[in-house]
């Protein structure tokens, strides 16, 4: 729903440099693209450049070097650091022409054990905490007066769940995990959805026993909704799911039948009905999954999807 789309390339148009391990970080690893981005995409230090040129910061943001020379900047830039560390590593055209470069664990590494100088001498290795310890309780947060965050671990009902009683009006937890076959959103605009939707829309899983008390089968095109919003998917039927719980992935393609205030979405967008506030007022973790829905059998015929019509990229 942006006004401008600045359409970046994928890993497979462009070169790169990453590390292999968030934590381990045992390996750099070369990028090298596959092929040339497709129509009008670029790479992201490519539009980022053309917009602080725009901004009259060209020269501040890519320091005179392009994006091959920050490739090989950044590398020997981590071999000064090795090199200092004793730490092997190939020069910078070995590492190209090989691919890799895999760092080795120290002997003491393989035996790390979280918090334990802590744990022999606690006065010695303070935590870092207020108090130096593990806190159960925060007088920190005590200190807030947050009614949706009390200072110590608890358990406080959900705003929606199936011990509430506007469960017997929406009596199906929603349950809104990540897909396997696209990264939230992203390439939900390409061929290969065509391989896990149903009916040409975002697959919704119920368990056998919520599904027949519905009358819905698999490949049903099936009404998801409560009091924020609605939404159409394909029904698979599957008793790995538990009973009283349904499965809508996230990142399904917003595609509203019409412009009214609750308009129905058309593909399967699970936004339409999650709660969109934060966990507490202390942290603002996603509340996605505290959401309750009905299921039924959509009658009559589907209206078609929209969302990917007339798709085309610009520019800068």
């Amino acid at each position: 729903m942006a006004d401008i789309v600045l359409p970046a390339s994928t890993t497979f148009e462009r070169d790169d440099i990453t590390q292999v391990g968030s934590y381990s970080q045992k390996m750099i690893l070369v990028m090298q693209k596959i092929i040339d981005p497709l129509y009008e995409s670029k790479s992201d230090y490519w539009i980022f450049t053309e917009l602080s040129k725009r901004l009259g910061i060209e020269e501040e943001f890519t320091e005179g070097r392009s994006e091959s020379q920050w490739i090989e900047f950044l590398y020997k830039d981590a071999k000064k650091q090795a090199d200092a560390q004793k730490i092997p590593m190939l020069p910078f055209n070995e590492f190209i022409k090989k691919g890799y470069v895999e760092f080795s664990p120290a002997a003491d590494a393989k035996n790390f054990v979280r918090f334990a100088d802590f744990r022999e001498d606690p006065e010695a290795n303070p935590l870092g905490t207020p108090s130096g310890k593990i806190e159960i309780y925060s007088q920190t947060i005590e200190g807030f007066h947050y009614a949706s965050c009390p200072p110590h671990p608890t358990w406080m009902e959900p705003v929606e769940w199936l011990g509430a009683a506007k469960a017997e009006k929406y009596p199906l937890h929603l349950m809104s995990p990540h897909p396997a076959h696209r990264l939230h959103s992203q390439l939900g605009n390409t061929a290969f959805r065509q391989t896990y939707e149903v009916a040409g829309r975002e697959p919704i899983t119920l368990h056998p026993a919520d599904a027949l008390a519905r009358g819905i089968k698999s490949g049903d095109v099936v009404r998801v909704f409560n009091d924020r919003g609605q939404s159409l998917a394909g029904a698979v039927i599957n008793d790995e799911v538990r009973q009283g719980a349904v499965v809508f992935h996230e990142g399904g393609w917003y595609d509203p039948a019409d412009h009214s205030d609750e308009p129905l979405c058309k593909h399967g967008d699970v936004n339409v009905l999650t709660l969109d506030i934060g966990t507490s007022d202390l942290a603002q973790g996603g509340s996605a999954n505290t959401a309750l829905v009905q299921v039924e059998r959509y009658r009559g015929t589907p209206p078609a999807v929209t969302a990917f019509n007339n798709l085309r990229c610009c520019g800068l």
